[in-house]
């Protein structure tokens, strides 16, 4: 052997990264699982089972290619990489460039050489170069340049459709009796089982946990979901956990499929002729531009932008986030318990519903930006970090998004059904069963009046404050819901 290879769990592809050009002959693999990794606070035991048993199906597919590889336990990660160094001494290791800052501190300070990380489709330095030209960094800005850069989607530089962005045409809750395509359940293993009993629970069919397996997943969506992704992506729904999400997340983001795949994939698709244009343009952006743009701004922004709090939100994590019977919101209690089941909501109960509540309770950034960290099995640094502090609880004052997402009751009725077997009513602002959401969201404007009144997407909101004259019976209604949701009452 001549050098050592580390793979980290977010980097499963033999066809990228470090793996690139990879000689069976030549190169030792080598993988660790920290022992950080396996506490409650990394991740939970879903989380878990779906990267530790992706792993151990990479290492075999791996080994049956001929490669030899060392799937090493240490106390962290420098640790393992130690104790295989100590039985193969003198050999340099190599790495694709990890996902967070922390990882890639400790590996730099341990002499780990590092070799470019291209699990994702624009190259650091590129956006460095388009950040450091903007004024305001707009990721609809940086999307029109991807779909140029890329040749997404347009033709002659004018994007097909007529249109950059047809978002306005993806807002639609679902109908009364919409019927869904029967879920996608994946095939269980002898890994998959033994993985899930180490870690004391059944194994998640829900996700695949192999390549070819997260393949299916792929074809699943093109078949059977991306005509109808984009009028219903903003939905939410008690009736299907799954929507018309393409559920690729998680795959994408461990290495075991590639976004340009996915990407190759769906325009392809397009291609035939029956996908809408605005299905297609939906998803896609989330390939090459949020996606994209997150992971870019994770790394342009700093170590020090997840310690953010502009707000200066000092509420602890409230009791319903580590345990769904604390509260009696019909929305959330429904998406902790599909967070609890398959550590997995789409992207509009995230940020309208979970980080819309941490928002308006004013919960401490950090505590909110752990819980999101452990929970959602498609979560690392670079994802959570700008999505929480950033676009979920505005906590660095507007650097990526210019407003805080923040909404009542009405947002949420409009959007899913989740209201009508709900104790609370969204019409509400005061009274025993006021909907917490439409209290705490005008008690939320109320208390930063002062902070908003110069950002002119604020206006329609804070000009809405002034006629209300019930102002006072909601802010006492306010310290009443935010005394039981901190006791898990509400």
């Amino acid at each position: 052997m001549k050098r050592i290879i580390y793979v980290s769990h977010d980097q499963l592809n033999a066809k990228y990264g470090a793996l690139k050009g990879a000689d069976p002959k030549e190169d030792l693999i080598v993988l660790v699982e920290s022992a950080r990794m396996l506490t409650p606070e990394f991740g939970s035991k879903v989380r878990l089972y779906f990267l530790l048993s992706s792993a151990a199906h990479f290492v075999k597919s791996l080994q049956d290619d001929g490669y030899t590889v060392i799937y090493q336990k240490g106390a962290t990660t420098v640790d393992g990489l130690n104790e295989v160094q100590e039985k193969y001494p003198g050999l340099p290791i190599i790495a694709a460039t990890p996902s967070s800052f922390r990882l890639k501190q400790s590996l730099s300070d341990f002499g780990v050489t590092f070799v470019e990380n291209d699990f994702f489709l624009t190259p650091r330095a590129l956006f460095d170069q388009w950040a450091g030209g903007q004024k305001s960094y707009l990721m609809e800005t940086f999307y029109r340049a991807q779909r140029l850069r890329l040749n997404v989607l347009v033709e002659d530089s004018k994007p097909v459709g007529g249109a950059w962005n047809f978002d306005k045409e993806n807002r639609s809750p679902l109908p009364k009796g919409y019927e869904f395509p029967p879920y996608l359940e994946h095939k269980i293993d002898e890994i998959d089982i033994k993985i899930a009993a180490e870690l004391g629970i059944k194994p998640v069919s829900s996700w695949a946990t192999t390549r070819d397996g997260a393949k299916k997943a792929l074809k699943n969506f093109l078949d059977n979901h991306f005509a109808q992704f984009g009028p219903y992506e903003d939905a939410m729904t008690v009736d299907n956990w799954a929507l018309h999400h393409s559920l690729l997340s998680p795959y994408i983001n461990n290495g075991l499929l590639h976004p340009s795949e996915v990407l190759d994939a769906a325009i392809k698709r397009f291609e035939k002729g029956d996908i809408p244009i605005a299905s297609a343009e939906g998803f896609i952006r989330q390939i090459i531009g949020w996606r994209e743009y997150v992971n870019g701004m994770y790394w342009y922004l700093g170590q020090d932008y997840k310690e953010l709090n502009h707000l200066n939100a000092r509420m602890k994590l409230l009791p319903l986030f580590e345990d769904s019977s604390k509260t009696k919101m019909n929305c959330i209690k429904s998406n902790l318990e599909d967070i609890q089941t398959r550590g997995w909501v789409h992207h509009i109960p995230r940020l309208m519903l979970l980080s819309n509540l941490a928002l308006i309770t004013g919960t401490n950034p950090q505590e909110f930006l752990a819980w999101m960290r452990r929970v959602f099995i498609d979560a690392t640094d670079w994802v959570m970090v700008p999505n929480v502090i950033g676009m979920g609880v505005h906590a660095d004052n507007g650097v990526m998004m210019t407003k805080p997402y923040a909404a009542g009751g009405a947002y949420i009725s409009k959007m899913s059904n989740y209201c009508k077997g709900c104790v609370y009513d969204p019409k509400l602002r005061t009274g025993d069963n006021a909907c917490p959401f439409t209290t705490l969201y005008w008690d939320f404007l109320d208390r930063n009046q002062e902070e908003f009144v110069g950002n002119h997407r604020m206006a329609q909101q804070l000009f809405g404050i002034k006629r209300l004259k019930d102002m006072p019976e909601v802010r006492k209604r306010a310290q009443e819901v935010l005394a039981g949701l901190g006791k898990g009452l509400i």
